[in-house]
This record gives structure tokens, C-alpha cells and sequence, in this order.
């Protein structure tokens, strides 16, 4: 085994472990603290919990490594195809690593869905503000990572299209990579709409609830 293989081989034990510890040590840990509704939680929701904890780190940890390699690793982005660098390769190896890091910024939202569910679990209306202010920061983010970045995905999709570097990717490879990217994109525009409504919904319902207690007070 060569020695950028041993320490790939190295730096994945090495999460693992770090990441059993966050789950089993960690996590409960500064829950009970930060939370203490925490500790009323049944057994099922406690592992639900942890995993989320760990599930929004991960997410963080992706996303920063993605937003790295797409603005300064200059394998990646001189040869979208078949660019070779480290980075890309602790963040997941194969072809296409433009395109695949390009995918994973999505995990910028998955913070946000776990805040919704310990908001749920301890209780919380969805119509408190801290459930408000996340919910409008999801449609925010998940806008941004998922929507908005389109236009750049697919021109550089286009750019390649075409070329040798293309055509080295396998007929099935270069099938499965459009045609999963298009019913992908075509799933988060209807998961954004739906969230889209969603927020709005609640912000609505928000302002008539305080329109009217504002009412009933003046009439008191």
C-alpha cells in the first residue's frame, strides 16, 4: 500500500473513532447542559439527538472542505473532470471531483433540518421564534447551496461537455452523472417550493395571530 493510501486509510479510522466519541461521549454530555429538556427525552430520541449532533458537524466539516476545493484547489478547478489533489481525494475519491464536491455544498442545509427536529422534540410551536428565524434561515440556505448555484453547476457542465475529458468518462458514467444531476435538481426545486410555502405559511399565520391579540387588546 503506498504511503497517501496508508494515510487515507489513517484519517478514516481516525474520523471514525473521533466521531463514535462525539455520538457517544460528547454529544450527550453538552446536551444535558445547553438543553435540559435533553434529559427528558426517551432512549429512541436520545439516539436520534446524538445522531443529529454529530449529523450537523459532519455537514459543517463537508461543507467547509467542499467550499475549499471549489475556490482554491487549482487541480480541480483547471481539469473539472479528472483533477487529482488531495483534498478531493479525503473528501471523497473518484472522477468528476469538481462536480461531486460541487454536490456535497448541499450539506449546508442539513444544520438547519436537525435544529427543526430538536425544535420539534423539545416542543417548541412552530410558530415560537427561534423556530421562525430557522425555518426562514433554511429557505435561505437551502436556496443558496441548492437553487442558486444551478446556473454555475450546469455552465460548467457545459464547458466540459464535449471534450476528450469527457469522453475518458465511461458512456454509463457520463449517463448517470447528467441524468442524476437533472431529476436531482428537479426534486430541490420541488423541495424548495414546498419549503417556500411552508415559511410562508407560518410568517403569515404569525402576523395575524399578533394582529389579533393587538386587536383584542385595544378592545379591552
Amino acid at each position: 500500500m503506498d504511503p497517501f493510501s496508508q494515510l487515507i486509510l489513517l484519517i478514516s479510522v481516525v474520523s471514525f473513532f473521533f466521531f463514535q466519541w462525539l455520538f457517544h461521549s460528547v454529544s450527550p454530555w453538552a446536551s444535558s447542559r445547553i438543553s435540559p429538556g435533553f434529559l427528558k427525552l426517551t432512549h429512541k430520541q436520545k439516539i436520534e439527538w446524538n445522531s443529529r449532533t454529530v449529523s450537523t458537524l459532519h455537514a459543517l466539516l463537508v461543507g467547509l472542505f467542499c467550499l475549499y476545493i471549489l475556490f482554491f484547489d487549482e487541480a480541480v478547478n483547471q481539469d473539472p473532470v479528472w483533477g487529482d489533489p488531495t483534498l478531493v481525494k479525503i473528501n471523497g475519491q473518484g472522477m468528476l471531483p469538481y462536480f461531486a464536491n460541487f454536490r456535497l455544498l448541499a450539506e449546508f442545509s442539513t444544520p438547519c433540518v436537525n435544529q427543526r427536529w430538536f425544535f420539534e422534540v423539545l416542543g417548541y410551536p412552530k410558530s415560537s421564534r427561534p423556530n421562525m428565524a430557522n425555518g426562514v434561515l433554511m429557505a435561505a440556505v437551502f436556496f443558496l447551496v441548492r437553487i442558486a448555484v444551478m446556473p454555475v453547476y450546469y455552465s460548467r457542465m457545459c464547458s466540459v461537455y464535449g471534450t476528450e475529458a469527457f469522453y475518458r468518462v465511461s458512456f454509463g458514467g457520463r449517463s448517470a452523472w447528467i441524468f442524476s444531476s437533472i431529476c436531482l435538481d428537479i426534486m430541490n426545486v420541488m423541495w424548495m417550493h414546498k419549503i417556500f410555502r411552508g415559511c410562508y405559511k407560518v410568517l403569515q399565520s404569525s402576523r395575524k395571530s399578533k394582529a389579533e391579540s393587538q386587536e383584542n387588546g385595544k378592545t379591552d
